[in-house]
């Protein structure tokens, strides 16, 4: 998917507190949640998110510590639901 794409799913939709099914080319489809670093407008650049999976999202909402995000290629989702 392209920056444009995801960016405006997750953003026109408010996504950025709530858990996202994110579809991928050649892998698992995951459940997470996309966060905003400080360097988010320079990742979604380069078609990059960070996601906390839904196994952190409880401490993520606790600490909102960066560290327990994963950086994925948004050229490997297929879609977002």
């Amino acid at each position: 998917m392209t920056p444009e794409l995801i960016g405006k799913y997750v953003e026109s939709k408010d996504i950025l507190d709530r858990p996202v099914n994110i579809f991928f080319r050649q892998r698992n489809s995951i459940t997470g949640l996309f966060i905003k670093g400080n360097d988010y407008e320079e990742m979604k650049a380069k078609n990059f998110w960070r996601i906390v999976s839904e196994s952190k999202i409880e401490e993520w909402h606790k600490t909102h510590n960066t560290d327990l995000a994963k950086l994925f290629s948004g050229s490997d989702f297929t879609r977002l639901k």
